[in-house]
């Protein structure tokens, strides 16, 4: 399921273990442009999977993207418009490959060590929740290389955090923020002491927990707050009530109705079934 540069391990409880794995830090080439939409895509339609840890192998989340890899994208000539309509499909491509992430249709935890920057912000702006180390720093990078961020992070990021002027200001100066300061904002839930180990350990603990909940209710409710941060709250509430006027019929419900009465762990079911 995995790829050269990122690996998948998928545990008997439903927990999916995805890992960047590109030495020194996880720079991003074309490789991994093509690989997130097809490990995302691939778990998001695999039964067993109940939630998405994804992490980093390597000293750091991810340093961005790979300047060197991504210079042989750059189109020559005189006409900027026939070279605009060539390179703008491209980026479409790089944010569908972010888009895979958010729309997985279980919970994706980030586990952030060492920086997350640029392409990282994005990354990470698409996932459900994020844990980071004390030390962990992040930028919104894309200002020092002459461009406004286009894959995900001037469209997510913002609505992640809680201080519209702080994100602002990250964007447009690229300055490092650390993870103190994403926390105090928003961008992360939780801090954690020590490295990669640590922080993925605290990461796999929610992960766990979340997989012993009813997948209809756990892929239903991410389902729902992705819709409620687009639209209003009078949409969101007439949406959710034709949602659940559907999946409130699954078994899981009785199922976990049960299992308290009878003060039991309660035994769901993979998302899929044969039809």
């Amino acid at each position: 399921m995995g790829g050269k540069h990122i690996k998948v391990n998928l545990g008997a409880d439903g927990v999916a273990i995805v890992t960047f794995s590109r030495p020194p830090v996880n720079a991003f080439n074309t490789v991994m442009w093509q690989e997130i939409p097809k490990v995302f895509d691939n778990l998001s339609l695999d039964p067993a999977v109940r939630v998405v840890v994804l992490a980093s192998t390597e000293r750091a989340f991810t340093g961005g993207i790979d300047l060197k890899d991504i210079a042989d994208f750059f189109q020559e000539g005189d006409d900027s418009a026939r070279i605009a309509l060539q390179f703008r499909p491209l980026i479409f491509q790089f944010q569908n490959a972010i888009n895979s992430i958010e729309n997985c249709r279980v919970p994706v935890i980030a586990a952030v060590h060492g920086f997350a920057f640029g392409l990282g912000v994005d990354i990470l702006s698409a996932c459900d929740v994020r844990y980071a180390t004390e030390d962990a720093t992040f930028s919104v990078k894309e200002v020092d290389i002459g461009m406004a961020a286009d894959v995900g992070s001037l469209a997510r990021f913002p609505k992640t955090v809680g201080n519209d002027s702080s994100a602002r200001e990250i964007a447009v100066t690229a300055r490092i923020f650390s993870a103190k300061e994403a926390e105090a904002i928003g961008f992360v839930s939780k801090l954690v002491p020590g490295g990669k180990r640590e922080v993925l350990d605290a990461a796999l603990v929610t992960a766990k927990e979340i997989a012993t909940k009813s997948p209809i209710a756990v892929a239903g409710t991410k389902h729902v707050l992705l819709h409620s941060r687009d639209h209003t709250a009078l949409e969101n509430l007439d949406y959710v009530a034709t949602w659940n006027a559907v999946m409130f019929q699954t078994a899981d419900t009785t199922e976990a109705i049960n299992s308290f009465l009878q003060k039991r762990r309660p035994r769901f079911g993979p998302l899929a079934s044969k039809l």
